[in-house]
């Protein structure tokens, strides 16, 4: 009984680690089109900050929580352009989301197959 326990504990631990080395190697791996998006979606909403005259700060928490798609409607853009622009960003937030879920989806298949693929 106390060996299925430290067996149990062991694997989970192992899982653990293959899991986060796949992460690392698949974030590495797709860096480049991460932080493209990324600095798409910031430069998009400092262009939106600079249409309605927002501050940097007011720019990029706009972008990001519209990025996220939580949309707390608390800074919103007034002009078409900058509604456009938003548009732009909450597509690219969608698609960084799902790069995120298919990286972590990735990394959990390749540690339960034993860091194979």
């Amino acid at each position: 009984m106390q060996t299925d326990v430290s067996d149990r504990r062991r694997s989970t631990g192992q899982m653990r680690r293959l899991f986060l080395v796949a992460l690392v190697q698949q974030v590495r791996l797709l860096w480049p089109i991460l932080s493209g998006v990324v600095l798409a979606m910031a430069g998009t909403g400092l262009a939106i900050g600079r249409i309605e005259g927002w501050r940097i700060g007011e720019a990029l928490y706009f972008t990001f929580v519209t990025g996220l798609t939580i949309g707390y409607g608390d800074v919103t853009p007034k002009h078409l352009a900058g509604r456009l622009l938003a548009l732009m960003i909450g597509v690219a937030g969608v698609m960084l989301t799902g790069l995120i879920a298919a990286i972590s989806v990735q990394a959990l298949g390749a540690a339960r197959s034993g860091g194979e693929a």
